[in-house]
C-alpha cells in the first residue's frame, strides 16, 4: 500500500493556499510555531483561523506585515479597488483602461526588499526547522531563482527576487516545508495547475497572466498548465514552484482510498472561491 498527498489546483495555487490545506491535513503545529517564533526577521505575525470559501470550510493561513495589515493585493495587481473586481470589471479594465491607472507599486502589501538566493539561504539557515524542512525550502526558493533568471536572462546567482524576497512569501514558503514535513509523506501528486487569463501589475509593469515566473517553473519542471476561462491570476509564482518542488507524480492513480481531506484559503477574490484541496491518498 502507498501513502501519497494530491494536490488539486482547479482553483490555481499560491504559497498561503498551500500552506493552509497542509495545516488542514494534520500538519505538526508545534514544530510550525517554533520554525514562526524563531525566524530571524521580524516584523509580522501570522494567524491561522477557519474561513468559508462558497459555504465550503478552509483553514487560512495568514502573513500579516506589522506595518501594513490590508491586503491590497487586487488593488496593486489589477488597478481598482476590492469591491470592483469581478471577472466583468476585470475584463473591462483591461480593454478599456489599462493604462489609466497608476498605483506606486510601494502601496503593495509587500515588503520591497530585495534578495537573492544566497540571502535567503541565510534566512532559512537561521531558522529552526528539520534538516529535510530546510532542504525543501532552499529546494522551492531555487526553482523559483532558475524561473526567473531564464525571464530575464541572468544568472542565477544574479537573480533579486522581488515580490516573491518579502517576508510573507519568504514565511508561506517556510510553513509549506515545515507542514510538509511534518506529514511524513514522501509521494506528492499534482496533476496540472489551473490558471486565469488577462495581465497583472508588477514590478516590471503590466504583464499576461499566466506570468513568465509560472511559465518558466511549468516548462522546467515539466508542470501541466491549463488555462480556464477565468480572468485573474490563479497561480502565483510561489505556489507553482512549491508544487513544482514537491511533485513526484503527474497522474492519479486510477483507483485510491481518501484517507484525509485538507481545504487552504486563497486571499483574493474572484468569481470562482479561492481554496486548494489537498488529499492525503492510499492505493
Amino acid at each position: 500500500m502507498s501513502k501519497a498527498i494530491y494536490i488539486e489546483c482547479y482553483s490555481g495555487i499560491s504559497g498561503d493556499m498551500l500552506a493552509g490545506a497542509l495545516i488542514d491535513l494534520g500538519a505538526d503545529r508545534e514544530a510550525l510555531e517554533k520554525m514562526l517564533d524563531s525566524f530571524p526577521i521580524k516584523g509580522f505575525k501570522t494567524e491561522i483561523t477557519r474561513v468559508k470559501k462558497s459555504g465550503i470550510d478552509c483553514c487560512d493561513f495568514n502573513v500579516i506585515l506589522e506595518e501594513d495589515n490590508h491586503d491590497h493585493d487586487m488593488e496593486y495587481l489589477y488597478g481598482f479597488h476590492k469591491h470592483h473586481h469581478d471577472e466583468h470589471s476585470y475584463e473591462h479594465y483591461h480593454h478599456h483602461h489599462e493604462h489609466h491607472h497608476d498605483h506606486d507599486h510601494e502601496h503593495h502589501h509587500h515588503e520591497h526588499t530585495h534578495r537573492n538566493l544566497a540571502d535567503i539561504a541565510e534566512i532559512i539557515n537561521n531558522t529552526e526547522m528539520s534538516e529535510h524542512a530546510r532542504k525543501i525550502t532552499i529546494d522551492i526558493f531555487t526553482v523559483l531563482a532558475r524561473a526567473e533568471a531564464k525571464a530575464h536572462g541572468n544568472d542565477i546567482s544574479e537573480v533579486h527576487f522581488h515580490e516573491v524576497g518579502a517576508i510573507d512569501s519568504i514565511v508561506d514558503i517556510a510553513a509549506i516545508a515545515v507542514c510538509f514535513d511534518s506529514l511524513d509523506i514522501d509521494e506528492v501528486i499534482v496533476s496540472g495547475l489551473y490558471e486565469g487569463r488577462g495581465f497583472v501589475r508588477c514590478q516590471h509593469g503590466v504583464i499576461p497572466v499566466p506570468v513568465p515566473a509560472v511559465v518558466n517553473i511549468a516548462a522546467l519542471s515539466g508542470l501541466k498548465l491549463h488555462i480556464t476561462e477565468r480572468f485573474g491570476e490563479y497561480v502565483t509564482p510561489t505556489g507553482a514552484a512549491a508544487a513544482a518542488a514537491l511533485k513526484t507524480k503527474d497522474s492519479l492513480p486510477e483507483e485510491f482510498t481518501v484517507k484525509k481531506i485538507g481545504l487552504g484559503a486563497g486571499k483574493r477574490e474572484y468569481k470562482t472561491p479561492g481554496m486548494l484541496r489537498a488529499m492525503i491518498i492510499e492505493y
